[in-house]
């Protein structure tokens, strides 16, 4: 029986069905572990809320926009400057962190006046900033403060010259940080999309979906679509800017990266607009490859697309080659959010010639499962809304050398003495696109291989 039931989970048995080990044989029709559903109660999950997947994977990446959190300080100070999401507008968006500050007073009587002052109050002292999004959270829909009546009443009250979007994802709404992803793709399509049209620049248009410049991913993606005369009409959301999401209905084709928080959104423009979707994966060598074939293909473009694998793999090959040599062989866990269990397992494997041993989803979905099992080996383990004591047996089962995951969890296998990656925000990144995979490489063999590791198991006291 493929399902797994940890040891420390006897207690709460209905977590054998989150958890899961490739056998020889099996059909992904018949196994796969439950996912986006309700945590179970007395099992502590690495998830984020509702609210967080709305503000920090997607909003909170814009670079030219106030992102106003309806809500006690808390709220906001959590989402803030946890991601390096950097951009071309000074890092505006990793400086700031704006809040209503919502106190008990405000909650027993309402907070609508005090986000209100709160939201002039932001505009008055950014006057270059005219654009914002405004968040509710647990408290603030608890009591039913209606923020949309508060955004009408200040774009009345600027006259104009600001615009705003309501997000009403709070905390609560959903089982994991998912539903924000939804929650916000929708409201944005609904409301915001074809409201602006955009400076056309080149016969080939994108909007580049899905990818939130992670220390610089989006800079390393135009500069192959600048070489191949290719104009990025928006960028979901690495980045981007307010307006230019406004225009996406202007692209002729959606590229789609992250598929779990964005790929809501290039469905429903292709049912309203007719652009059509490619997904590609732009981590790891031949993805990289194989997605700028993709999109010269639907351009015809084919000549142009090779012109710049072939500039790329010239400048990074034989680095990649040397990190292979000292990397084949080593055992990974890849504990993240959802869809980089698929994007990175065959990267590593076949790029680098590595083992993913195991794999934790924080909030994939089945068809994230599906594509990560299919595209993972025999015998490795697959959990989906994992555990700390469950991470701590899946080590002592598979023994890896290496576990890219987020810093709370890093700070725990760390004590293990067992290197781990920044999963989420990188180490030294870009980690997207040919210079990337060297970069991700670089990171893995300089944790593996780093003398700390074994300094760190000594024990100081016994040369005392």
């Amino acid at each position: 029986m493929p399902l797994k039931l940890f040891k420390c989970d006897e207690s709460i048995p209905e977590r054998e069905k989150h958890c899961y080990i490739k056998e020889p044989g099996e059909s992904l029709a018949e196994f796969l572990p439950a996912s986006n559903i309700t945590t179970i109660p007395g099992s502590l999950s690495e998830r984020g809320c509702s609210y967080c997947g709305a503000k920090l994977v997607i909003g909170g990446v814009l670079k030219d926009t106030i992102q106003m959190i309806h809500g006690p300080i808390g709220c906001s100070y959590d989402t803030w400057h946890t991601k390096r999401y950097p951009s071309d507008n000074d890092n505006f968006q990793l400086k700031y962190a704006f809040s209503s500050d919502m106190k008990e007073q405000h909650v027993v009587f309402g907070g609508m006046k005090k986000l209100k002052t709160s939201m002039l109050e932001a505009f008055r002292e950014f006057p270059d900033i005219k654009r914002m999004m405004v968040y509710t959270t647990c408290s603030t829909a608890l009591i039913g403060d209606d923020m949309k009546s508060v955004v009408k009443e200040v774009e009345e009250e600027l006259k104009g010259e600001v615009d705003i979007f309501c997000i009403e994802c709070p905390g609560f709404a959903g089982v994991s940080q998912s539903k924000g992803h939804h929650v916000l793709n929708i409201a944005w399509m609904n409301e915001k999309v074809g409201t602006v049209e955009p400076e056309i620049k080149s016969k080939y248009t994108i909007n580049v979906i899905g990818d939130y410049n992670i220390q610089g991913d989006t800079y390393v993606f135009q500069k192959y679509m600048d070489k191949m005369g290719i104009q990025i009409i928006a960028h979901f959301t690495g980045n981007g800017t307010y307006d230019s999401l406004r225009a996406m209905h202007r692209a002729q084709l959606n590229v789609t990266n992250c598929a779990r928080s964005a790929g809501y959104i290039a469905n429903e423009l292709k049912k309203k607009y007719g652009i059509p979707r490619i997904d590609i994966d732009t981590w790891g060598f031949d993805y990289a490859k194989e997605g700028l074939r993709k999109i010269g293909t639907f351009f015809g473009l084919e000549d142009k697309a090779e012109e710049v694998i072939a500039e790329e793999v010239a400048k990074y090959e034989e680095k990649l080659d040397w990190y292979k040599e000292r990397l084949k062989g080593k055992k990974v866990c890849i504990w993240t959010g959802g869809p980089r269990l698929w994007h990175w397992t065959k990267a590593l494997e076949d790029d680098l010639g590595m083992q993913v041993v195991a794999m934790s989803s924080k909030f994939g979905h089945q068809e994230d499962f599906e594509k990560v099992i299919s595209r993972g080996k025999e015998g490795t383990v697959y959990i989906d809304d994992s555990n700390e004591l469950e991470f701590f047996e899946v080590i002592d089962m598979q023994k890896p050398d290496l576990i890219f995951t987020g810093p709370r969890v890093g700070e725990l296998v760390k004590k293990l003495q067992i290197p781990y990656i920044n999963g989420h925000g990188y180490h030294n990144g870009p980690y997207m696109g040919f210079e990337g995979a060297v970069n991700m490489a670089r990171d893995m063999y300089n944790a593996i291989y780093s003398p700390l590791w074994k300094l760190s198991a000594e024990d100081i006291r016994e040369s005392v």
